[in-house]
């Protein structure tokens, strides 16, 4: 598109040298430029807002599409979290008198740290000994995260494939009878989201872990029956996972609880967490229960055998909050060094759905309706709901035993909670936590930035809307559809109808939403009212409006995403 200014009016910013004369700096908002006097060395930005001159940012800078790593902008967050914490503590208190849990401990995790760990209750009961934040609980299928884990550190190393048929690696699979000619052979993904098409087997697959290699392999060559065609449902599926534990066998070359301890726990300095009961210090070990005519019975240790990579691992609070701090500090994505244990980018590969469950609707205690959707990731499951956009979380279950995790990845903000009674349901104590958290004010998501092309756009569409409307300036933001989409002599109607019947005088009130680093809106305070302002940029170098939307507002709009929740009458 043309403009009405002169052929190189633009001048890119360069630092001056001592040879040649300083260039001049642009002022964009009045088309001033302002000429500096010879430096006798290069002027740093410093200087020159010292000497109350204009500091515009390069044609390239002002043009950039790269957004700033979104940030927390609360500088009491941290103390807002802290102040909680007794209130937290008292949810799990009651949690555990009124469920009678023999024991628990639980952990609040906040930028890859733990903030507060605490312990009460009793991890032996015939000996009253007392549970501590270095007790061992087990952690059932939380496992299958760390399995997860070894699968995409083996992809990364170039040694499988997600979408290869998984017969490749486990060769007894190639015996399997498929329920129908056109199912697709089970593919390694479909094992990691439970899309395989076996059957869910929960009861049955917590007293499979002191099973086998051999009894593994006999029992897929003895045939693996399908309540769906690979593929297309959610299943949970605990034997898919103790198949992933044989892939990560037979593909390193390494038995699966050593492969664990070498190549994931180590690097993460997680020296209390195992796969066998037998190696934890007796002084350590919690012991589960069941609650049985109001009485304690003990649970037997069930020990690790070839389904372990699907629920047999121990751990501490301590351990686990540095395996959800490692998932935290895959964001947000940025620059930087890495994991030795695993990219960022594959650690958020882990915590998107893959396989989507079927979404539900409740109401919490307070009448609020909350809409609840996603489905399972690789070893983890992710959800949204109206309070929170990504949760990922994962429980674990087995006699004795009843353990969650649960993190907010754009809040930074873990939980995580171990029991030592059957199926110990921490479901509704952790909601109440994070309900907690929020009522702080310290649980905020990052503020996205938004890029310096999308904020340069921003000011000349509100110049458009706020000032005459001039073509020259409306031909500056276009991109190649905009004006095809709706011309620019009915959008400069519209638009100034919209000015006039919010009584005019419109100005910019706050700062930009940014969804993203190429979408974002405002708000206009105008006379009478208020206008709504949102612009898309293409997808093209340099990024111009393909969308541009003014919309009346009530006055006391804010830009920002739209409540999903709603209170029951």
């Amino acid at each position: 598109m043309r403009s009405s200014r002169p052929r190189g009016y633009r001048q890119r910013l360069a630092e001056p040298s001592q040879s040649a004369p300083p260039p001049p700096f642009i002022d964009e908002r009045t088309f001033r430029v302002h000429f500096l006097p010879m430096p006798t060395r290069p002027l740093s930005r410093a200087a020159v807002a010292a000497l109350g001159l204009t500091f515009a940012p390069t044609f390239a800078a002002a043009q950039s599409s790269i957004a700033p790593v979104p940030t927390f902008r609360d500088a009491d967050r941290l103390g807002k979290l802290t102040r909680a914490i007794p209130a937290v503590d008292s949810v799990m208190r009651s949690f555990m008198e009124r469920s009678r849990v023999p024991g628990i401990a639980y952990g609040i995790i906040v930028d890859g740290k733990l903030l507060h760990v605490a312990a009460h209750g009793l991890r032996d009961v015939p000996s009253k000994a007392r549970v501590d934040t270095s007790s061992v609980f087990r952690i059932a299928s939380m496992t299958k995260s760390f399995t997860a884990l070894a699968i995409l550190q083996l992809r990364d190393a170039g040694k499988l494939s997600l979408d290869t048929p998984a017969e490749q690696y486990v060769p007894q699979l190639k015996k399997l009878r498929y329920a129908t000619s056109d199912a697709p052979r089970i593919t390694v993904r479909h094992l990691l989201s439970h899309a395989a098409g076996f059957p869910e087997d929960n009861p049955w697959g917590d007293q499979q872990l002191s099973a086998s290699d051999d009894d593994l392999s006999r029992m897929i060559e003895r045939g693996i029956p399908f309540s769906n065609t690979p593929g297309v449902a959610y299943e949970y599926s605990n034997f898919g996972f103790a198949i992933l534990g044989r892939i990560v066998v037979n593909v390193s070359g390494i038995p699966y609880a050593q492969y664990i301890q070498q190549k994931v726990l180590r690097p993460l300095g997680m020296t209390s967490t195992t796969l066998e009961a037998r190696d934890v210090p007796a002084s350590r070990l919690a012991h589960g229960y069941r609650l049985q005519d109001g009485a304690w019975l003990e649970e037997a240790q069930l020990p690790d055998g070839s389904f372990g990579a699907m629920g047999g691992m121990l751990t501490s609070s301590a351990d686990l909050s540095r395996w959800v701090g490692l998932m935290l500090s895959a964001w947000p994505p940025r620059d930087g060094a890495e994991s030795p244990v695993l990219k960022r980018s594959s650690l958020r590969e882990m915590q998107q759905v893959w396989r989507f469950a079927p979404g539900s609707v409740t109401r919490l205690a307070n009448g609020t309706v909350s809409m609840n959707g996603g489905g399972y990731a690789y070893g983890l499951r992710a959800s949204q709901n109206c309070l929170f956009n990504h949760i990922v979380a994962h429980s674990g279950g087995l006699p004795g035993f009843g353990s969650q995790m649960r993190w907010l990845p754009e809040y930074g903000v873990g939980i995580i909670a171990l029991g030592n009674l059957t199926y110990t349901s921490w479901g509704a104590p952790i909601d109440a936590a994070y309900e907690v958290l929020a009522k702080s004010g310290g649980l905020s998501p990052r503020a996205i930035e938004p890029s310096p092309v999308l904020a340069a756009m921003q000011d000349k569409v509100t110049r458009l809307i706020t000032n005459a409307w001039t073509q020259p300036l409306a031909d500056s933001i276009a991109a190649m559809n905009l004006y095809l989409d709706e011309s620019a002599p009915r959008r400069a109607a519209a638009i100034g109808k919209l000015v006039q019947n919010a009584g005019g005088n419109c100005r910019a009130d706050g700062p930009m939403w940014a969804e993203n680093a190429l979408r974002g809106e405002w708000k206009l305070s105008c006379a009478a009212g208020a206008l709504r302002v949102r612009i898309t940029l293409a997808p093209t170098e340099p990024a111009r409006v393909q969308e541009f939307g003014v919309f009346a507002a009530p006055p006391d709009y804010k830009p920002g995403p739209v409540a999903a929740c709603r209170q029951l009458d």
